[in-house]
């Protein structure tokens, strides 16, 4: 059996959610979602993906936050998913310890 990428993704919006989830699994990923911030961050208690997309403008704490939650005692990779493409956005994203950021 292969090893098949396994995906956190946390996304508010469902048509996105739905859309990303659909493409990244006919990509070969497997994906588990999430719709806010905290509910990410249980799933990342309980299980362990190899790689975390994350938008950045979520209900309750955002996708700065929760990045930088992570980051206190983990070091997966982070990719943060937004339609925020200030110069600031960007500076702010990657020094909340994403790994790259994807407007």
């Amino acid at each position: 059996m292969t090893n098949v990428p396994y995906l956190l993704l946390i996304e508010d919006d469902d048509a996105i959610r739905t859309a990303l989830e659909l493409s990244l699994s006919r990509q070969g990923h497997r994906v588990v979602t999430a719709a806010t911030g905290e509910d990410g961050l249980k799933m990342l208690r309980e299980q362990r993906p190899d790689l975390i997309v994350l938008d950045v403008m979520l209900p309750g704490i955002d996708g700065f936050e929760v990045c930088r939650r992570i980051r206190r005692t983990d070091q997966l990779p982070i990719i943060l998913l937004t339609a925020r493409n200030d110069d600031i956005d960007v500076v702010v994203g990657l020094e909340s310890g994403a790994d790259d950021y994807v407007v």
